[in-house]
């Protein structure tokens, strides 16, 4: 009697947590810390990259797509911010709001 053969292991594709970090980074990037957001954007696409190419598990999309909307969201929050800051006189605003004027 011969021991079974079993045919060759398939491969699994590896858990990541690329994912669960841009989505950390797309969260800070609104709440706290705007310049976290285009990171998370990129982190994020390229982990949807990487689980089109089979390189990272499918389960990681939904979370990798949430992390993804949440710093496109955040990077366009930090631009209209900057924007504001530095084209329609914010520093200005902020200035009289605050009683430096000056005086």
């Amino acid at each position: 009697m011969s021991t079974p053969t079993f045919p060759p292991a398939i491969p699994v594709a590896t858990q990541s947590s690329k994912a669960t970090m841009s989505l950390v980074l797309g969260v800070l990037g609104i709440i706290c810390c705007g310049l976290l957001a285009p990171i998370a954007w990129y982190m994020s696409n390229e982990e949807i990259k990487n689980i089109d190419a089979g390189r990272v598990a499918e389960s990681n999309r939904g979370m990798a797509q949430v992390a993804k909307i949440l710093g496109i969201i955040g990077t366009i929050l930090l631009g209209l911010g900057l924007l504001w800051v530095i084209l329609f006189g914010g520093m200005a605003t902020l200035g009289a709001l605050t009683g430096a004027g000056g005086y």
